[in-house]
């Protein structure tokens, strides 16, 4: 795939995330997400067992902002000594911190209350867009992203795919089971996180292609 091909990809799809999260903050009032919130969470708790609680504890812990931010830290450190690409570290600081404070402005512009039935641990703040699941999205796809550059087998990067689809799933999911997400919060922070990552990686690929060509006219 060529690299305009690439940066022509990321372009559209950060346009369908801004609008699918239109789409869904339009319906946040009506009976349509009323109904699908309350189907998805009956059917995520009627699944309740003592095992099942404290696994999804432990994923949203690994959701949680100090997890974050110490995972962030850590692939910092790591990318940084082993790959060298600063370029690469400056997209990640903004992947990551970029989508907590579109989270932070989002919550403040729709102030949605949380569900109040059958809460197994207690938050406090907005419920619409889900913090967890927008940085899970953020921190894993980029993690996805810039290693899938450097990992040299298909099995490897299938298994970074993966690792990443899961956990960006089990952390939304773990935030309906616990009570203190609507499904729709969940569904909106994915594509709200998924715009501003595929918007970010759309630049990022921009500027590189354009720094190679820069690269290239000087040399002749």
């Amino acid at each position: 795939m060529n690299s305009k091909l690439k940066v022509t990809i990321f372009l559209i799809l950060s346009i369908i995330s801004v609008l699918c999260f239109a789409v869904v903050a339009s319906l946040l009032k009506g009976q349509s997400i009323a109904q699908f919130d309350s189907s998805v969470i009956s059917s995520i708790q009627g699944m309740e067992r003592p095992w099942l609680t404290s696994a999804m504890n432990a994923f949203t812990f690994i959701g949680s902002t100090p997890v974050v931010i110490v995972i962030s830290i850590v692939c910092l450190f790591l990318f940084f000594k082993f790959l060298h690409h600063r370029q690469e570290l400056v997209l990640f600081l903004i992947l990551v911190a970029g989508t907590a404070i579109l989270n932070l402005i989002l919550k403040m512009i729709f102030q949605r209350e949380r569900p109040s039935l059958h809460r197994l641990i207690q938050e406090t703040g907005y419920s619409f867009p889900s913090g967890h699941s927008m940085e899970a999205f953020a921190l894993y796809a980029a993690l996805a992203f810039l290693l899938w550059r450097h990992v040299p087998t298909r099995r490897g990067r299938t298994i970074v795919i993966l690792f990443s689809i899961l956990m960006i799933l089990m952390i939304g999911i773990s935030r309906i089971y616990l009570g203190v997400h609507y499904p729709s919060d969940v569904v909106g922070a994915y594509f709200a996180s998924g715009f501003w990552f595929t918007f970010s990686v759309w630049i990022f690929q921009w500027y590189m292609e354009n720094r190679d060509k820069r690269v290239r006219a000087s040399g002749r």
